[in-house]
Order: C-alpha cells, then structure tokens, then sequence
C-alpha cells in the first residue's frame, strides 16, 4: 500500500542542530527557513523555545518573513508528571512561540518511561493526552512524536501502540514513529510501521536516525506501506550519525515512486538548496552524496563516458539537471580526445572534433599529468587550461612580488606567517600583506585583500578544502607536491590544483587558478543576465 500525499518535515533546524559542529545564528536559521520554502517542504521544525533565547527570538523574527507553503513549528515535550499541563513551564514556553503548529514528543517505551521518567505507564499515557488536548484547545495543530517507538514497540507492543492510540484520540493531526536509537532495520521498520498504520486512522509519520545507515531505507520502506508524513533533515545532519537525509527520500518519492510531494520546478532547485545549507552550516557536502553530490553524476572510466554520451540512461539513473545537478567527465591520464572534446562543448560548443585545439589541449592535458598534476577533481584549473589554448584567456592580475615571513616563538607560543604581497591590474599596483595560520592561510588572505580592491566580489571567496600530496616521498624534502583546492562562493564550488617542490608555490599555483577562475564565472554570468 502506498499514499501518494506525502508531507515534507524538515528538522534541519532543530535535530539537525543538535549535530556535532553545528551551530546556527540566527541570520542562518532565517535563510534556511527562505530556503526550504523555496523548496516547497510542508514544514519546518524550527527550534524548542524553551531551550535558549536565541530560539525564543527566531520564533519573534519569523513572523515578519513571508511564507509560500511551509508551516513553522514549536518542539517541546509533554507535560511533566503529576502536574497540569497548563502549569507547565515547557508548554507555556511552547505556547509563546506563537507558532500554528507544535511538535510534542512523548514515551512509547515502557523501559524508558519507568527507568527515564521514573513515573508509571498509565501516568505517561495521561501526560501524552493531557497536553495534546490542552494545545489543540488553545488553536494549535499538534504533531506527535512517539520517542522510541520501535524499541518499545519490540520490548512492548501493546504499550507502545496505546501510546500513539491515546494521541491520536487525544486529537493530534499526525502521530510520527521515531527510531530514534537509529538502530531498526527496514524489514522491522515495514512490519512495525503497517501494525502501527492498522491500528491508526489518522495520518502517521516516521522519523528515522542514521545509526546503522539506514534512515533513508526506513523512510522509504515506511512510504512503501502507507505511511504519509515523513521528517529528517535536508543533508542528514543530526546527533552521532545524522537523520534521514531528506535530499535523498524528496526526490526518490517524486522520480522513484510517483509521489507528487513537490513540482518538478522547485526539484530542480534541490542541489542548490543542499549545498546552500551546507555553506551555512559550515560543513563539506560530501562529493558522493546521493542526487546533489558533486560526484553523482561524475563518469571517469573511457566505456562508460563514451556510453552515457550515446545514451545517458546507460550509466545514470535520472537526469542530472531533474534535481539541478550535472553531468561531469572527470579528466585523467585514461580519457580520450572524446572525453576531452565533451568538456571543452561545454564552454565553447563551437568546437567540433577536427579542430587542432582539441589534440592540443589533450596533449597539454597529459603532459600535465605526468608532471604529477591530477585533474578529475580540479574542473576549475582544466578550464583555464583550455581557455589558454583556445585564446579565451586574459590574466586578471600581474604578481610583481610576494615575500613570506614565519616566526617561532611568536606572542602566543604558536608559529605564525605573514605575507607581504605586490600586485598590478590594469596598470595600477597594490601592496597588501595579511598574517595567517601557515604560510599558505597567510598567502591566501593577502592575495584576496589586494585583489578585493579592484574585484570586490571576491569578498564572497573562501577556501573549503585544501589537500597535499607528496608525490615522490623517496626525494624526501625535494619531493614534488601537489595541491588541490576546493573554493566557494557561497553559491558555486569550485576546485583547482598546483604542483611544484615548494609547496607555496604548488600552493600559489593553485590559489590563482581559483581567483581566476571565479572571475572569469563572474563576467560569463553578467552577460547571460544582460542577454
């Protein structure tokens, strides 16, 4: 049995915080809510407004922005025992959120209820009931979270199912069933949830846990048996190993299984959307992440490249630009002129493969790499590559001089850099100098201070990764490096990679690459717009 309405309910705010390394301001939460809207997710689950006071002043600040389709939601738990509801600090906490909807988490675990709480069964049962009742007649939409119901539904069924039986006669519009140890397999996941669906009238959801890497699974299965209500968050962060990552379950319940839980045009929005939420988050979405990875739809192997070009469906089970991703042949010492000759349509569609270019820039490509450059992962340092050959390259700037200066001891016992650096663009220089952690950090912010008068968008323009490897170990430390960079702007990620025997020029190499090549998008981006 399948239900084909399906509602989104992203956590991202709220479980997703509780992620290690995660940490929220409120700007960030406020562009997340913009975001995942756009998207099109029914709701949002933003934040228990009794935990701390920046989650009080989110839920004030909410109500000026302007909603499409997404409802916000207060987390809180039910009453205490042996006391009223409406006497209770957390409810009243959840009641000034002021929000449509709240969020109410309870026991259906017997051991946790006893062991946990230390109250009884049938007092749990009542403190579930009570504050259902009590907020929905104070207006509200109340959602039901049963903590550990698949734990307690194996050590106890009967209770575990009295627990979500008394919210939903108790008037919650959606009573969810979380695994929230992580730990249920999908087999268990398909029987439990159509016991708990048999037993249900209402609407019944599920919110899974990544302790064993199968919350994407379980959110599936669960849809599979007629569960229609799912919540996660939207690149699977959360407490220990993440929640089900809704950037996965959205588009195999749309493509996968007919699930018409968003338009195709906001799907296309999805890599977007992922990886804008993983700047904000200041975490690196991982290359091979289902659907927005970078590496998704990636093809290095010469058969398989030459296959997809014929027919994609050969190597790739959607469309990449269906949920805004795309298509990448990674270059390397295996490709062909074919491959090479893909890559290079994509920017200059003119060339066709009788043009000289094409052997050029694959001999160039090649030499390259037996120098020890690699570049299936530095797209950014190939297209410069290829602009150069085709003559569609102009430097945006002229290094006159740079001079790196390190210090051991410094003030705070730690080893310092600074670099003092000379530039000319357009005929007028620069000197600037920025002091860093490492030669490297320190190089990095010097170049982009003297580059930001003349280009300010560069502004924007952080580094995200930075990689050494030493490629010939047996020439100790004359050994040749190789660096590679990953680079953003917040809205495009980008790599570029260096190789030299110094690693700050190997470094340097690689740093101007990425400058260049944000510039270069910058300008190509202004003339689609004024066009």
């Amino acid at each position: 049995m399948t239900n084909k309405n399906i509602s989104i309910f992203d956590s991202t705010l709220r479980d997703g915080a509780q992620g290690q390394g995660i940490s929220f301001s409120l700007e960030d939460k406020l562009k997340i809510v913009r975001a995942l809207d756009d998207i099109g997710v029914t709701y949002i689950e933003a934040g228990n407004p009794g935990s701390n006071p920046k989650d009080m002043e989110f839920f004030k600040r909410i109500k000026e922005v302007k909603l499409n389709r997404a409802k916000i939601a207060a987390f809180g738990s039910t009453r205490r025992s042996n006391i009223k509801a409406e006497d209770d600090k957390n409810i009243k906490n959840l009641l000034s959120a002021d929000t449509d909807v709240v969020v109410v988490f309870g026991k259906s675990w017997d051991f946790q209820v006893t062991e946990i709480l230390k109250t009884t069964l049938d007092e749990n049962l009542n403190m579930i009931s009570d504050t259902i009742k009590y907020l929905i007649d104070k207006g509200k939409e109340v959602i039901f979270d049963a903590e550990h119901f698949f734990d307690g539904y194996k050590d106890n069924n009967e209770y575990a199912l009295s627990t979500i039986k008394v919210a939903e006669k108790a008037g919650a519009s959606t009573v969810v069933l979380c695994d929230t140890n992580g730990g249920t397999l999908p087999n268990e996941v398909k029987d439990i949830a159509s016991e708990a669906i048999s037993n249900i009238g209402g609407n019944v959801g599920i919110h899974c846990h990544d302790d064993i890497g199968m919350a994407v699974a379980n959110s599936i299965v669960a849809a599979q048996v007629g569960i229609n209500h799912i919540q996660g968050t939207f690149i699977g962060m959360g407490e220990r190993c993440g929640n089900a990552n809704l950037s996965a379950i959205i588009p195999t319940l749309k493509l996968k299984m007919g699930h018409e839980i968003i338009d195709d045009q906001n799907l296309s929005k999805l890599t977007s959307v992922a990886r804008f939420i993983a700047e904000i988050s200041n975490i690196t979405l991982k290359d091979e992440t289902p659907y927005v990875g970078n590496s998704a739809f990636a093809h290095k192997g010469g058969m398989h490249i030459d296959a997809v070009c014929k027919d994609s469906k050969s190597y790739e089970h959607i469309i990449p630009e269906s949920v805004g991703n795309k298509r990448r042949f990674l270059i390397s010492e295996v490709s062909g002129k074919s491959t090479i000759l893909s890559e290079i349509q994509k920017i200059f569609p003119q060339i066709s493969k009788e043009s000289k270019e094409v052997q050029i820039i694959t001999d160039r490509l090649k030499e390259l790499e037996y120098e020890g450059y690699q570049f299936e992962g530095a797209e950014g340092t190939v297209e410069l590559v290829m602009r150069k050959i085709i003559g569609k390259y102009k430097p945006f700037f002229k290094l006159n001089h740079f001079k790196v200066f390190a210090e051991q001891p410094s003030d705070n016992g730690e080893f310092t850099s600074s670099v003092m650096i000379n530039v000319t663009v357009d005929g007028k220089e620069e000197m600037n100098a920025a002091e860093g952690e490492g030669p490297v950090n320190a190089l990095d912010k010097a170049l982009r201070k003297a580059l930001e008068v003349f280009y300010p968008q560069l502004k924007d323009v952080r580094l995200v990764d930075y990689k050494v490897r030493v490629l010939d170990s047996e020439s100790a430390t004359e050994a040749k490096v190789r660096v590679l960079i990953e680079s953003t702007d917040g809205v495009e990620n980008w790599s570029t990679v260096g190789v030299s025997r110094d690693i700050i020029q190997a470094s340097w190499i690689a740093l101007v690459d990425s400058i260049e090549y944000k510039l270069i998008k910058d300008i190509e981006r202004k003339v689609k717009t004024y066009f």
